[in-house]
C-alpha cells in the first residue's frame, strides 16, 4: 500500500484508509462482531494503516470493536477517533453537540480505554459546537497533546474560517469532511485553506455512501434502519438523475480495467498528495476493491475527461436531512 503524509504534520498513513462506522450500524444492522474484527485485521494485512472511528458510532461499540481488532498491531497503525456530541458515560445520547473542555477531557480518557492505547493518534472535533469558542476547543486538545494523551488534532465538517481560528491555537493535522466527485463544495474554501496551512484532508463518504459504486439505482430499496432513507439525494427520483455521475465513472473505468468505485477513489487521490480517503465496508471483496484503487493511475487525459463530464452534471437532492445540514460548515 502506498503511503501519504497528512499535510506538514509528518503523520504518515496508508493512501486508502478504512472508515469503520458502518460496522456497528447506520447503513445496515450491526454486522457480526467477530467477522468485523477479522475484516479490520485483513485490512492491516493488505497494508491499510489508517482507521477511523468515533465515540458516537454505537455509541462506543465501534471504538471497542476497533480497539480489540487492532490491539495486536497497535504500534503499527493510526487510529482516528472523535469527540463533540453530547453523549453520557452510559451511552445515552443527550442530543446536540458538547465540546466543552471538561467533556473533551472525559471523552479522551474513555476513548483511550476503549481503543486500548496510550495515546489517541488523531482526535477530531466531530462537529463544530456553536456554544463553545473553537479557541477553547483547540486549547483543550492542545493540553491533551502536551500531556501525551493525544498526538494530533483534527476537525470535521468545519468551515475554512473555523479551521483557521483553531489552527492558530493548536496546529491541525487533518480536516475530515465529505468529499467526492458528486460533492465538491470543499474545493471552494476548505481545501485551499488546508493547502495554505499545511493540513491534510480526509474525505469521508468518498463513494457517496455507496452510490458511486454503481450498485445502487432508482429501484434499490434500503432496509428500514438505513440512514439513506432519510437523505434527500437518495430518493428514487434523485438517484435516477444522479446516475449520470456513475455513468461518467464507468466510462473511464472500462478503459482502465477498473470499477467505478476505484475510479472515484483514484480521482480523489489525484486531487492532492495530502488527501487520504476513508471508504468503509463490511465486505472483504469490497475492501479488496477499495484498496485496489491506490494502484489505478489516472492520466491527465483521464482527469480531463472526468472534469469535463462532471461539469455538465448537477447533484440532485441535499446531501443530508435538514437538521444535520445545520451542523456542518460552521
Amino acid at each position: 500500500m502506498k503511503k501519504r503524509t497528512l499535510g506538514k504534520s509528518g503523520l504518515e498513513v496508508s493512501a486508502i484508509g478504512f472508515g469503520c462506522m458502518g460496522m456497528t450500524g447506520v447503513y445496515n444492522a450491526p454486522a457480526d462482531r467477530q467477522n468485523m474484527i477479522s475484516l479490520v485485521r485483513a485490512a492491516v494485512d493488505f497494508g491499510v494503516t489508517f482507521f477511523d472511528t468515533a465515540e458516537a458510532y454505537g455509541p462506543f461499540a465501534n471504538e471497542k470493536l476497533v480497539g480489540e481488532a487492532l490491539a495486536p498491531v497497535r504500534d503499527q497503525v493510526v487510529i482516528a477517533t472523535k469527540f463533540g456530541f453530547d453523549i453520557a458515560p452510559d451511552g445515552t445520547r443527550r442530543g446536540g453537540t458538547n465540546s466543552r473542555p471538561k467533556h473533551i477531557r472525559e471523552v479522551a480518557e474513555a476513548s483511550l480505554r476503549r481503543l486500548k492505547g496510550d495515546a489517541i493518534d488523531l482526535f477530531y472535533q466531530h462537529r463544530v459546537d456553536a456554544a463553545v469558542p473553537i479557541e477553547d476547543v483547540a486549547g483543550a486538545v492542545k493540553e491533551l497533546i502536551q500531556q501525551g494523551k493525544v498526538k494530533h488534532f483534527g476537525l470535521s465538517e468545519a468551515s475554512a474560517a473555523t479551521i483557521r481560528r483553531a489552527h492558530a491555537v493548536q496546529p491541525a493535522t487533518a480536516v475530515q469532511s465529505e468529499y467526492s466527485l458528486w460533492w465538491r463544495e470543499q474545493e471552494k474554501e476548505v481545501l485551499p485553506a488546508c493547502e495554505e496551512l499545511g493540513i491534510g484532508f480526509v474525505p469521508f463518504s468518498p463513494l457517496g455512501a455507496g452510490f458511486l459504486t454503481g450498485k445502487i439505482d432508482e429501484h434499490t430499496s434500503f432496509e428500514g434502519w438505513d440512514f439513506r432513507n432519510m437523505v434527500p439525494r437518495f430518493t428514487p427520483e434523485a438517484r435516477k438523475a444522479n446516475l449520470a455521475f456513475v455513468d461518467l465513472l464507468r466510462s473511464v473505468a472500462v478503459r482502465k480495467n477498473a470499477t467505478p468505485a476505484q475510479i472515484a477513489l483514484a480521482w480523489l487521490l489525484a486531487q492532492k498528495p495530502w488527501i487520504a480517503p476513508i471508504p468503509g465496508t463490511t465486505k472483504l471483496h469490497r475492501l479488496e476493491e477499495n484498496i485496489g484503487a491506490a494502484e489505478v493511475e489516472l492520466t491527465a487525459d483521464d482527469l480531463g475527461d472526468i472534469e469535463h463530464g462532471a461539469a455538465g452534471i448537477e447533484m440532485q437532492g441535499e446531501r443530508l436531512p435538514g437538521a444535520l445540514l445545520n451542523m456542518v460548515g460552521r
